[in-house]
């Protein structure tokens, strides 16, 4: 006998609860007669019975507010002011729950798809193209840096009006310095080339040079005969002074870094991107940037480099954009709200609600024919706004469930309905090889909720072999026995079995007392 629907009822009932009321009254799974008049309610239960036996074999009458208990015959409920439902042969037939190769199905009556607002999904193929949106902030771009440094001994004779911060141009004055050794090569130079000796001048010239004079100062003492004392250094591009470390009456030496120039041309924004989109952006893709200092205006830049350094705080990683600055408007601190378009690509998507996450692997409830629901495990992608990436497991066309699957997902654990993996079955040996096998027993504690007969509701902790959680769920007991002397809020420890009625407890007892004896297997009626 399969109670899986029974419990499957006996859950949504006490979800949905405050839903269901008048016409409704039952939650059930699969096909049952809907109770008619009062006055002629048990005509047409034998009615309906005598139909349904001779067409489909009828195993037991259950009442769906207490599904753990079984009668023999149709009737009037005992419990409620309702018939009993029929529970027939073939629901509990595993050909009967769909596709074997496609793994088990759940069955949902539609009273009780439309008391919990199950709403469906259809997966499609569509164009996406990931787009991002971050935040960044603009900074000087390091690769465009000058260093001004004195080429050889000297003082300091004039440091014209600079400052660090100060924009200046390729070309503009920094600092008059007077080089004693450069004076003193330059009258070899010319006392040299007096004596017309060529190839003594070409090596007192090629001195020069080596002792790092500019060629406009070489040109300069060829051309008026005389040696120039000072030697103006200038900014060798344009940008922004951020060091200025020369002073009027400084003595230099050779390699003391003067100045340190940053080029405006082209600037850097770095972004905080989420780790788990870093594999959607690539160097390269177009970014456009907008800045609260310039309203209405669109900057687009380049992505320069994702930088290997994530941020163990925020979980983020730096993005480095390259954005042209024509008229140097843009400006190392402001801040910027970034947008990236990744290329459009073809890609099954589903809403992003759908998908029931539980840190180990992804799920999808895909709808059946006749309402019923199989698990399907999944691999995602990224999400884009409220769609997500599924990358195997589903196809194009399918109805997946978009609203409700969580209580869909509670009660398939219950009766032990697993998602198949997206990855293929090696077998048909292999996949027929669990059920040959003896039944798994598995142990657990709880709390002793409620007893009837040969059932026993149990707040029990989670099961991790069966990945449940913590809950309370009634138990088939292999011997009405083994509830001997237990009461209600007693604290136990038992063990279990999926058997053909379900989850059979097999063993029972008092937490800290002895073991009890194993009860005779057998299925409860």
């Amino acid at each position: 006998m399969n109670t899986q629907p029974q419990r499957l009822a006996f859950n949504l009932v006490l979800v949905a609860g405050g839903l269901v009321v008048g016409g409704l009254g039952v939650l059930a799974v699969g096909r049952h007669q809907p109770a008619t008049d009062t006055a002629a309610a048990p005509m047409a239960a034998g009615t309906s019975a005598s139909s349904a036996a001779s067409q489909r074999k009828v195993l037991y009458w259950y009442d769906p507010m207490v599904p753990g208990q079984k009668f023999d015959k149709p009737g009037k409920s005992p419990f409620m002011d309702m018939q009993l439902v029929p529970r027939y042969a073939d629901e509990s037939d595993p050909g009967a729950r769909g596709d074997a190769s496609q793994g088990p199905t759940l069955a949902i009556s539609t009273q009780a798809q439309q008391a919990l607002g199950l709403r469906l999904a259809t997966v499609e193929q569509r164009a996406i193209g990931a787009s991002i949106e971050a935040v960044g902030t603009v900074l000087l771009n390091e690769r465009d840096i000058a260093i001004v440094q004195s080429r050889t001994a000297g003082f300091v004779e004039r440091v014209y009006a600079r400052a660090p911060g100060d924009v200046i141009a390729a070309g503009a004055p920094l600092v008059d310095v007077l080089n004693p050794d450069w004076l003193g090569a330059q009258q070899e130079y010319l006392a040299v080339k007096a004596t017309g000796d060529a190839g003594l001048t070409r090596a007192a010239r090629q001195r020069l040079v080596l002792l790092g004079m500019p060629m406009n100062l070489i040109d300069h003492a060829d051309k008026t005969g005389q040696p120039t004392a000072l030697q103006t250094i200038t900014a060798p591009t344009g940008g922004v002074i951020t060091e200025l470390m020369v002073r009027a009456g400084m003595t230099l030496a050779p390699g003391m870094t003067l100045a340190r120039i940053n080029g405006l041309g082209q600037v850097w924004l770095e972004a905080a991107l989420p780790e788990a989109l870093a594999a959607t952006v690539m160097p390269g893709q177009v970014v456009e940037a907008r800045f609260p200092a310039l309203p209405g205006e669109v900057v687009k830049g380049k992505v320069a480099a994702v930088l290997p350094e994530a941020n163990r705080e925020t979980r983020t990683l730096r993005l480095r954009i390259e954005l042209p600055n024509p008229g140097q408007r843009l400006r190392a601190g402001l801040f910027a709200q970034v947008r990236l378009r990744g290329a459009p690509r073809q890609a099954l998507v589903v809403p992003a609600e759908a998908v029931i996450r539980t840190g180990q692997r992804a799920l999808v409830y895909v709808s059946e024919q006749a309402g019923r629901f199989r698990p399907v495990e999944v691999e995602i992608g990224e999400q884009v706004g409220e769609q997500i990436v599924v990358r195997s497991g589903l196809v194009a066309g399918q109805q997946v469930v978009a609203s409700g699957q969580f209580l869909i997902d509670s009660e398939a654990s219950l009766q032990g309905v697993m998602a198949r993996s997206a990855a293929p079955v090696a077998s048909a040996a292999s996949a027929l090889a669990p059920a040959a096998a003896a039944p798994m027993v598995y142990q657990a504690k709880g709390k002793v909720d409620e007893i009837e007969g040969d059932v026993i509701t149990l707040q029990h902790e989670p099961v991790p072999a069966l990945k449940w959680p913590a809950m309370t769920m009634p138990f088939n007991l292999s011997d009405a026995t083994l509830a001997k002397g237990l009461k209600p809020g007693q604290a136990v420890e038992f063990s279990f079995s999926k058997g053909d009625a379900g989850f059979v407890i097999t063993h029972i007892k008092p937490l800290g007392a002895a073991p009890a004896a194993a009860a005779a297997s057998g299925a409860p009626r």
